[in-house]
């Protein structure tokens, strides 16, 4: 059985070809008898006769034709009838009270007169179809007349100012592409040699850490032209579009050569293709990447054409992209480390008014783990603190704020709790500090709040190193777990409650203590042994396990052993610290919020007498913390 053909679909030109004749159509045969009352066509002599009768009261003479209105008890009609060579006409007319007059012939040439009746109405259509046209393919980013345009921005040195001063904190990915900017400076000193420039460089890392903006003070480094363009503008609704929009990308770069050519979340167009093909695979992104394949491979690299990429998630590229020849060099974009992060608040500070006493080390050591982004948010957040509060500079404590603005959320002052509530949230948090601050190796206690904000926290307690840690001991870790079961425990010694305010401690607790057991190989039971795999290494690192039932059943076993023995502990610290637990949550009840000296002040104070009456039980359960 033969298969079925299907015709070809018609191009958009013969529909267009279609209209075109209908409209000419109507305004052939029915335009010009728009507007027209209905007419009669009488005789000359029926005319005559009905001028005698005095039928006849209006009427307009051509060389032609003698229109006319006759009005007959109460109906009105209007009547045509051809011109007669009759020179008592006039005298009839006059003498039965006709309105009559003569019109001119219309001065009109032939030629305006087929300008205005059919070429005017085709310049009309093709200018609305042509504007049409231009709104849809706007709406569908391109549409079916642009297959070949790239949409790639060009930006030019002069116009976009960025250079490698403007980029902090990354001086290893700086280091790697300054051999790019020196080759297109001056590549006669590499082509002696016999050096070639990589093709393709690679930036990868966590959002926000400027892999855009390194791209971008690359060219303006350079002084050369700079082609962006995101990986999702290549795939779009018709097939085959994303294959020439790389054509048409490649063929503009090579054109304007020496130049830099960026394409951002290249993941988009670039993940590993499968044999699913037809049966689920994506084969209009597969066809571009195929077209990006070709295209890196046929160009010419000495002519200084530089294709940068970016991405979040290297792991999902396919490995074709990857190899020599394509993108030759991988530039690792990576969190900054103290320094970086202390070299980033100072370049986004520099346009804004700061207060000399400002300590940006401090505010580093408080951000750790944070991006370029968060830590230029940051920034911003104290200006606006400052002008809220009527200053015109930015202080330390405004910085300070806008750190527990951007991690933990806004203050959530109209908050109303009751003071029952607000008691088991200042036990809570003073059972972390008090444990934190009794076990050695374990982070000092910068701040304690029982102030509510808009992530859901009821309060919560800061610990701030006091220099940047690349490594953790087993026992730091546990110490770790220990301070966040300690918030359950105090609240389980003192109001014999448990409340929902843990939620988020029992969280990170489980997760550390299961990276402890299937990663890091801080089990007894398993040893040095990986259990489980991480998924998204920049897109908040989830793992999954890589180990049989049996072995997660156990794996289960010794998380919760792990979590189980700190809970232990944190309780038996407590216990022995009841006065002080007592003394400092009666403190931070009154004043809501507590710096890191205030509260080692008190716990290194002599303890007061402990009060006679333990609080009574709590039923209430306090928000998530």
């Amino acid at each position: 059985m033969k298969p079925e053909v299907k015709p070809p679909k018609k191009p958009l030109i013969f529909y267009y070809v279609i209209v075109l004749a209908i409209v000419l159509l109507i305004n052939m045969l029915i335009v010009p008898y728009m507007g027209r009352d209905q007419t009669y066509e009488l005789s000359y002599s029926a005319f005559l006769d009905a001028l005698d009768k005095g039928y006849v009261k209006q009427a307009e003479l051509t060389d032609s034709s003698i229109t006319f209105v006759m009005e007959i008890g109460d109906s009105r009609v209007t009547c045509v009838t051809g011109r007669v060579e009759d020179p008592s006409l006039v005298t009839r007319m006059q003498q039965a009270g006709v309105e009559f007059k003569k019109n001119l012939p219309t001065q009109i040439s032939p030629i305006l007169e087929f300008l205005l009746t059919w070429i005017m109405p085709i310049v009309i259509f093709v200018v609305l179809g042509q504007f049409l046209m231009r709104q849809m393919s706007k709406n569908m980013g391109g549409g079916a007349m642009s297959f070949g345009k790239s949409n790639a921005k060009v930006y030019v040195a002069a116009q976009t100012g960025k250079t490698f001063a403007d980029v902090a904190g990354e001086d290893e990915a700086k280091a790697a592409l300054k051999e790019i900017v020196d080759f297109l400076h001056d590549p006669n000193k590499y082509k002696e040699i016999g050096a070639r420039l990589p093709k393709g460089a690679l930036l990868v890392g966590p959002p926000g850490t400027g892999k855009t903006l390194l791209a971008q003070a690359v060219a303006g480094e350079a002084g050369v032209p700079f082609f962006s363009i995101s990986g999702s503008e290549f795939v779009e609704m018709f097939v085959g579009m994303g294959a020439a929009r790389v054509r048409d990308l490649f063929k503009q770069a090579q054109e304007k050569a020496p130049c830099i050519v960026f394409i951002d979340e290249i993941d988009a167009i670039g993940k590993k293709r499968d044999a699913a093909n037809g049966l689920g695979g994506n084969d209009e992104r597969e066809q571009t990447l195929n077209q990006l394949l070709t295209e890196m491979d046929g160009f010419d690299g000495s002519k200084g054409v530089v294709i940068l990429a970016a991405t979040n998630r290297p792991e999902s590229l396919d490995n074709a992209l990857l190899r020599p020849g394509r993108f030759d060099r991988r530039v690792p974009v990576e969190l900054p480390d103290l320094a970086g992060r202390e070299a980033i608040l100072r370049v986004h500070a520099k346009d804004v008014k700061m207060s000399d006493e400002v300590n940006f080390r401090a505010i580093a050591l408080a951000t750790s783990g944070t991006s370029g982004a968060e830590l230029a948010n940051i920034i911003n957040e104290g200006a606006l603190l400052a002008v809220k509060e009527g200053r015109n500079r930015v202080e330390q404590r405004d910085l300070e704020e806008a750190i527990e603005t951007v991690l933990a959320g806004y203050q959530r002052k109209g908050a109303v709790i009751s003071p029952e509530e607000k008691k088991i949230v200042s036990y809570h948090e003073i059972g972390h500090a008090l444990v934190a601050a009794r076990q050695k190796a374990s982070a000092p206690v910068h701040k304690i709040t029982i102030i509510p904000r808009t992530s859901g926290a009821l309060g919560y307690t800061m610990q701030v190193d006091e220099d940047e840690h690349y490594l953790m001991t087993r026992e730091e870790l546990l110490n770790k777990i220990t301070t966040l079961t300690a918030g359950r425990a105090a609240e389980e010694l003192i109001f014999h409650q448990i409340t929902s305010g843990a939620a988020n401690d029992i969280e990170q607790a489980t997760k550390l203590a299961r990276t402890m057991v299937t990663r890091l190989g801080m089990s007894d039971d398993f040893g040095m042994t990986a259990l489980s795999v991480v998924n998204n290494m920049y897109l908040g690192g989830d793992t999954s396990l890589a180990c049989s039932e049996q072995t997660a059943a156990r794996i289960d076993e010794a998380v919760m052993g792990i979590i189980r023995d700190a809970h232990a502990k944190a309780t038996e610290i407590l216990r022995g610290d009841m006065d002080k637990l007592h003394e400092l949550a009666a403190f931070l009840l009154e004043r809501e919020t507590i710096t890191g000296e205030e509260f080692m002040a008190i716990l290194n104070s002599p303890a007061l007498p402990a009060p006679k009456e333990e609080p009574e039980d709590a039923s209430a359960a306090g928000d998530e913390e």
